[in-house]
């Protein structure tokens, strides 16, 4: 998915605990997953500001030579703007769009198979 494109709220939703609950039936699990997910939402957010980022960086670093360029701020405020990664996660978790599967439970079936 994404996260800009990502219909997420930018602040915090109060939600009923048992929705979380619906697709793991045990709300430990599902906070398990979106705390994964929104590692790795962060992780690429953080990765593409970088990127976008590094065309500015400068060779020489001295505190004399520090100035503002308004292009490198304006793409700080975007990130700023964007909702948190676990409001992400959470709205992607609620709507069924991330995949998981719980490798326990996985065997478990395949014992009972056999």
């Amino acid at each position: 998915m994404d996260y800009k494109k990502s219909k997420a709220p930018n602040n915090t939703v109060t939600h009923d605990i048992m929705n979380f609950c619906q697709s793991t039936d045990n709300i430990y699990e599902s906070v398990a997953i979106m705390g994964k997910r929104a590692n790795q939402i962060s992780s690429e957010m953080k990765e593409d500001l970088s990127k976008k980022l590094r065309e500015f960086a400068s060779n020489n670093d001295s505190l004399e030579e520090t100035f503002e360029n308004r292009e490198q701020i304006e793409i700080s405020r975007y990130y700023e703007r964007l909702p948190k990664a676990t409001l992400m996660a959470a709205d992607e978790f609620l709507h069924g769009r991330v995949y998981h599967r719980n490798p326990a439970k996985d065997k478990d079936l395949f014992d009972e198979e056999f």
